[in-house]
């Protein structure tokens, strides 16, 4: 998710928590799969160009799961749509619904995350609310029961920053602890060990880090110096260590200090730094690297020599990535159109999504892609 503040979001001061006061408003826009209704646009149908949802300017955040959609108001209300089968609409039932509901009247939600049937989420407060699927503890309630509602995770107000992987969640506080919980196959959970968990547990004991990505089995993560690191399942090399070694404790990528945004798809990863270059290892059979083949890297390769690349997403098997000049790209998989180029054309290199400069945000599930533009 990406927020544009009013000036200031740098300086001594500023609260994290504080709800986001937008410098501009920006309409909504999905393409790809249209089952189960998860674009939002009322109907089923697959569109492989981007749509717009409603007439409303108000969005600010994005998020797409497995067949669901949700996304945040600049008013601070939350709006879901898609497939419900396991509560993941938070809406008190199992109705799938084609164009956004609001969930609750709440008006204090600040991120979100989902992946597949689960969500979980932020408000202004710092508390941690989950809500779907739960086969694996993956909402932290401290049991495997799904809920069509949201529940809170624990009672502590000083969430910063969550991330679902396939199965299981990490999630950052403000005072720079990481935690995770949910499915631990191949040690994606970071602590040391391959047990699975129901409620957050504590990775390692250092207050230094700050965003976090979830893969299928692998998870990723930057710390406040810059460095990245990785651990969990290491087949395709997804993990960026020059490996296919799976490992239960996170190990820094090589000794850069300039890591700044990052992403996980299926087997493979993206990142972005901070002089605008992206980074691309793991598996590769659509493409979905962007290097113009379909060779598998186990160590980062850079996407082209371009320095205006700024927040990236990922499907299972593709990328969308919007540049420091509000163009929008994207390339690796696209049998439902997820890629929004007008066809279902793999493609191996970016390629642009239409002609806007205006693109604000990004947000990528398996079959289809949502937008704010």
């Amino acid at each position: 998710m990406s927020f544009r503040y009013a000036a200031g979001i740098n300086k001594p001061g500023f609260n994290p928590l504080a709800a986001p006061t937008p410098t501009y408003l920006y309409n909504l826009f999905s393409w790809g799969a249209g089952s189960n209704g998860r674009l939002g646009l009322g109907n089923t149908t697959t569109y492989s160009s981007p749509k717009q949802v409603g007439a409303l300017t108000d969005w600010i955040s994005v998020v797409a799961g497995y067949n669901n959609s949700a996304a945040i108001k600049t008013d601070g209300t939350l709006w879901t749509w898609g497939a419900s089968g396991s509560g993941q609409l938070g809406l008190n039932n199992t109705t799938e619904y084609s164009s956004p509901k609001q969930v609750g009247t709440l008006t204090a939600w600040l991120k979100i995350t989902s992946k597949y049937r689960s969500v979980l989420s932020i408000k202004t407060d710092g508390t941690l609310w989950a809500w779907g699927s739960n086969t694996q503890g993956q909402l932290g309630l401290g049991n495997t029961t799904a809920y069509s509602s949201p529940k809170q995770v624990g009672a502590l107000t000083n969430w910063l920053n969550v991330n679902l992987g396939t199965s299981f969640a990490l999630a950052t506080k403000t005072d720079g602890t990481l935690w995770a919980w949910g499915r631990n196959n191949n040690g994606c959970l970071g602590i040391n060990n391959t047990a699975s968990y129901s409620s957050p547990k504590q990775v390692g004991a250092l207050t230094t880090w700050l965003k976090v990505a979830g893969g299928y089995r692998f998870s990723m993560a930057i710390k406040t110096d810059g460095t990245l690191w990785t651990w969990g399942q290491g087949a395709g090399g997804m993990l960026g260590l020059g490996n296919t070694t799976d490992y239960s404790s996170p190990k820094q990528v090589g000794a850069l200090t300039t890591w700044l945004n990052i992403s996980a798809g299926l087997y493979f990863s993206t990142a972005v730094k901070t002089d605008g270059t992206m980074w691309v290892w793991g598996t590769n059979g659509d493409g979905q690297l962007g290097l113009g083949n379909t060779t598998s890297y186990s160590s980062p390769k850079q996407v082209g020599a371009l320095t205006n690349w700024s927040k990236n997403a990922c499907g299972n098997y593709n990328i969308e990535v919007i540049k420091t000049d509000g163009t929008l790209w994207g390339w690796g998989r696209n049998n439902s159109g997820q890629l929004g180029l007008g066809n279902a054309t793999v493609y191996s290199s970016p390629k642009q999504v239409g002609t806007s400069t205006t693109w604000l945000d990004v947000a990528c599930g398996p079959y289809h892609t949502l937008a704010l533009g």
